[in-house]
């Protein structure tokens, strides 16, 4: 059960860097840093938005507008660290 338990923890570790170079990305893209038309920064553009994007869409729903401030990755980011820390707190209350 640790092992698997483990696995979920790097897993959501991962995720969470993902949503930071997403958003890092979307920064320098934003102040002209990189060309999303060099076909390497697209991909990974692409890949990080094809990853992130189907978390982000339901929050910004509820989320308002808060003038071109996007705060869905801060929302993931505290709501997967909280479940993180639910996750340790049941298996260390079940042994």
């Amino acid at each position: 059960m640790y092992s698997f338990l483990m696995l979920i923890d790097r897993i959501i570790d991962l995720y969470v860097w993902v949503i930071i170079l997403s958003a890092v990305l979307s920064w320098l893209v934003a102040f002209d840093i990189v060309n999303m038309r060099n076909r390497f920064v697209y991909l990974v553009g692409d890949t990080l938005n094809r990853l992130t994007e189907p978390v982000y869409r339901p929050l910004r729903r509820f989320l308002p507008s808060m003038g071109g401030l996007d705060l869905s990755p801060l929302i993931v980011i505290l709501g997967l660290w909280f479940l993180r820390d639910i996750m340790w707190e049941l298996f260390q209350s079940t042994n």
